[in-house]
């Protein structure tokens, strides 16, 4: 027998698009939320069409970055640009525990869909903004991106090689790290509305996130008053914690406290070196930075990465391989994980996507559907949950509401 989801019964309307905003939805629906992404008919979420690559056939094909947030949800398309689309929104928020939304700020106010109008027909109603400056402020009405959101966190400033230019993270992080907020904020509401019968308004940012997603940095400024600069790949405050040239590759080397030091030492054939005053202690190592990190870098040349990984970790030193991509996914350990599973789309098409990241024991996050097609469970959902009947779904399909 299945295992129960940890959020089912919970009901989440999504007016969220592009990333912060599914990755949220995601992240509750793969712990058992109904999620139902409302789109605009005929073009829907424009990640659908940031391709290639691509899945699918090829006339309903979808992009490989709409399918990265988007599984476990039903697909409805609503013309909230109509009266009657906007009256349907209504109504399906009457039925809902959570509404999320990613418009620019008074977007769903137009729409007579923010929450003070919809707080008073469902006072129990949980409601999330994403923007990419919050709610007030004199940055409030700009539009948020995460590339910019990332330059003006100070995230670019502490990023890329010393001398070099400012760096943005690979990956969308602002957007990623908003997103769990948004989730972990919405869980807090709905146990506060558990205990009070009260729903509540969340107001997330972008750039308030990320600035807290500085968390040492920032803390190092505020404490210091000293502005923070790039590193490269070392660290603030721990040395030698930072990647290194090996034979044949490079490796990174994380030198927690002064014990890993002297077995690292040891290791790599000069225990002198954790008895000098210059490296025996962290606060030490961190002033004599460069004449350290100069002695160790001939000497971390002489072996493999195989090597100087396997001798290290063997002795409760931390240390890794740097992978590219499809090396990490075939590493052992994250294939004994099992965060990679196969997912078949609604025209048949199999896809591997990255799995739920946590493992419930109890109640267990798991992947039950694929990303919806453009309105793919319209109909089911108008009669599921309003109760309208196949003609009154036609007609509203034929006048462009849905």
């Amino acid at each position: 027998m299945e295992k129960p989801t940890a959020l089912a019964g919970l009901r989440i309307l999504d007016f969220t698009r592009v990333l912060a905003g599914p990755f949220c939805t995601m992240l509750l629906a793969d712990l058992g939320a109904d999620v139902i992404k409302v789109e605009q008919p005929g073009s829907g979420d424009e990640t659908r069409t940031w391709g290639p690559p691509w899945a699918g056939d090829p006339a309903l094909r979808q992009s490989a970055y709409y399918l990265s947030v988007n599984r476990n949800k039903r697909g409805l398309t609503l013309n909230l640009k109509a009266p009657e689309g906007r009256d349907l929104a209504r109504r399906l928020a009457r039925r809902s525990d959570v509404l999320i939304e990613n418009f620019k700020v008074g977007g769903m106010a137009a729409f007579g869909l923010d929450f003070e109008t919809l707080h008073r027909d469902q006072p129990g109603l949980v409601y999330c903004s994403i923007t990419g400056y919050g709610q007030s402020g004199p940055y409030a009405d700009r539009a948020g991106y995460d590339y910019v959101i990332q330059g003006q966190s100070g995230l670019m400033a502490i990023t890329g090689e010393v001398a070099g230019e400012p760096m943005k993270v690979g990956v969308a992080v602002a957007d990623v790290i908003t997103g769990l907020f948004a989730a972990n904020a919405i869980q807090a509401a709905l146990h506060h509305r558990a205990r009070t019968g009260k729903g509540q308004y969340i107001d997330i940012a972008l750039l308030d996130s990320q600035i807290a997603a500085l968390v040492n940095v920032a803390s190092n400024y505020l404490v210091s008053g000293d502005a923070p600069h790039r590193y490269g790949n070392a660290h603030p405050n721990i040395v030698p914690y930072q990647a290194f040239a090996a034979a044949d590759g490079y490796f990174n080397l994380a030198v927690g406290n002064d014990a890993q030091f002297r077995r690292c030492c040891d290791l790599i054939g000069a225990p002198a070196l954790a008895d000098d005053p210059r490296f025996a202690t962290n606060p030490a190592r961190s002033i004599n930075r460069e004449p350290l990190i100069a002695t160790l870098r001939p000497i971390l040349l002489t072996r493999t990465v195989a090597e100087w990984v396997t001798l290290f970790v063997n002795e409760g030193v931390p240390a890794g391989e740097i992978n590219a991509i499809p090396a990490m996914f075939e590493d052992a350990h994250v294939r004994a994980r099992g965060l990679v599973q196969t997912v078949t789309l609604p025209d048949g098409t199999p896809i591997k996507m990255v799995g739920p990241t946590p493992q419930l024991s109890a109640t267990p996050a798991t992947i039950r559907l694929p990303p919806p097609a453009l309105g793919g469970d319209t109909d089911s959902i108008l009669h599921e949950i309003l109760d309208l009947d196949a003609a009154t779904i036609a007609a509203y399909r034929r006048a462009g509401i849905i």
